[in-house]
């Protein structure tokens, strides 16, 4: 059986010891399925995440014309051991002016920014689309760059729907190979510059508040050039360390039942990677927003957490002083307009929350149930589940939402220690508790 529409997540009443295995991380196995299909011959990856996003971007591979095997991961459901067929920079297939080859992303921001300058390397023609969210979201930058390079971008609004003419013969009459991007809106419009940029003869330069110090595009630059030191294989994908941070949250609910810190909550395999996700910062951040010493009151979305902040948010009403989290800009053009979700919906649990700018002042505040709307955001389930692991009768809408990054996250919360946290998970109908859920009934496809 699917997800139901409502479910509440009940607070855990004891300490738990547990080590969670999460799935392998979007933004690098999206980048990493990019850079397999512009490579010479076979690239195998593995531990990649195998979720709605990942899936989008297999999907459009495909019907570009790559050949693309998957097959399972032993270690993790989430995740996938993907095999690409490269064809040395070829993007293979196309479709013509009058019947483009179509390109369905969803609402997958990588997929619909990264596949916007792939088939640039094409000579066909593509339309890329996804849903009504994605219509809305920015690509403006991106175009324009791909239109100083000298690429045909047809767009009403300079969004999705778009149709892109990749055929080389276009840059005739402009053979400029450089361009200008900025990436105050999104970082993703200069990676998706940077993971082709080899094939495509580009010279990127990046502007924007971000600029080069992005983590994400450092990311990116170190990804590109680790691709150019493999033959045939990547390094297994890493965690998903903005995931992961549902998890170090739960342990700070389980360890405030305790009194004391612990090590009894643990992320399986986090200390293996050299983790390069900006998020990997999260559980030093969000201690020291708990630490009575060496407090923390402010942290910021643009130099020091990625989208884990929208964890710390929902937890900070617990903490001893008010925190401010600034430069939240990129929230507002993501899955949902998160600044906006984020203070209406932890409104609605009863915190104080200011909002300014792109700044969320979150005061310390007495919580309370509430049916906590999700705005179809994976994110937004997320953290708000995991206020629930504290808070009683929070109760989540469309939970389903979560298959975009982590399918089995409500099967990890319920899973009994120590691979989950034993967590009670209802069916909520017309106000009642009607069945405990488990097992395959908390999957989301």
């Amino acid at each position: 059986m699917a997800l139901p529409d409502l479910i509440e997540i009940v607070p855990l009443n004891k300490p738990v010891r547990a080590e969670i295995t999460v799935p392998g991380s979007k933004s690098i196995t999206n980048r990493a399925l990019i850079l397999a299909a512009l490579a010479d011959g076979e690239v195998t990856l593995q531990g990649a995440l195998w979720s709605e996003d990942t899936q989008i971007m297999v999907e459009c591979l495909q019907a570009l014309g790559f050949m693309v095997n998957v097959a399972p991961d032993p270690d993790e459901i989430c995740n996938r051991t993907i095999t690409v067929y490269g064809q040395g920079g070829k993007v293979p297939g196309g479709g013509t002016k009058e019947n483009p080859l179509e390109l369905f992303v969803g609402n997958a921001g990588t997929a619909a920014r990264f596949l916007a300058a792939l088939v640039c390397l094409g000579k066909g023609v593509y339309r890329l689309h996804g849903v009504p969210r994605m219509h809305e979201r920015p690509q403006k930058a991106l175009f324009d760059a791909l239109r100083q390079l000298g690429y045909r971008v047809d767009s009403s609004n300079d969004k999705l729907p778009a149709v892109i003419f990749g055929n080389p013969e276009s840059r005739i009459q402009n053979p400029v190979h450089s361009c200008t991007v900025s990436i105050e809106e999104s970082s993703q419009f200069a990676s998706a510059l940077l993971l082709c940029a080899k094939q495509g003869g580009w010279e990127i330069q990046i502007t924007g508040k971000n600029d080069e110090e992005s983590p994400y595009i450092e990311m990116t630059k170190q990804m590109c050039a680790d691709r150019l030191a493999s033959n045939t294989e990547f390094a297994a994908v890493q965690l998903d360390a903005s995931s992961a941070s549902y998890i170090w949250a739960a342990r700070w609910v389980s360890d405030s039942l305790l009194r004391q810190m612990s090590d009894w909550i643990k992320v399986k395999n986090w200390s293996h990677f050299r983790i390069r996700q900006v998020d990997a910062n999260f559980p030093m951040f969000f201690s020291q927003m708990f630490d009575p010493i060496n407090r923390r009151m402010t942290v910021s979305r643009k130099s020091e957490l990625g989208d884990s902040i929208m964890t710390a948010i929902v937890m900070a009403p617990f903490a001893s002083h008010l925190m401010q989290f600034i430069d939240l800009h990129p929230l507002r053009g993501q899955e949902c307009e998160r600044v906006v979700a984020l203070r209406t919906e932890l409104t609605r649990c009863g915190a104080k929350v200011v909002e300014e700018d792109d700044t969320l002042t979150v005061y310390p505040s007495e919580l309370h149930g509430a049916e906590i709307e999700t705005y179809n955001d994976h994110r937004m389930a997320m953290c708000f589940a995991i206020l629930g692991l504290k808070m009683p009768g929070i109760k989540i809408k469309n939970p389903a939402c979560v298959k975009k990054t982590f399918p089995n996250f409500f099967q990890k919360l319920a899973a009994p220690p120590p691979k989950g946290l034993g967590a009670e998970i209802w069916e909520i109908k017309d106000g009642q508790r009607t069945r405990k859920l488990s097992g395959n009934d908390l999957f989301a496809d």
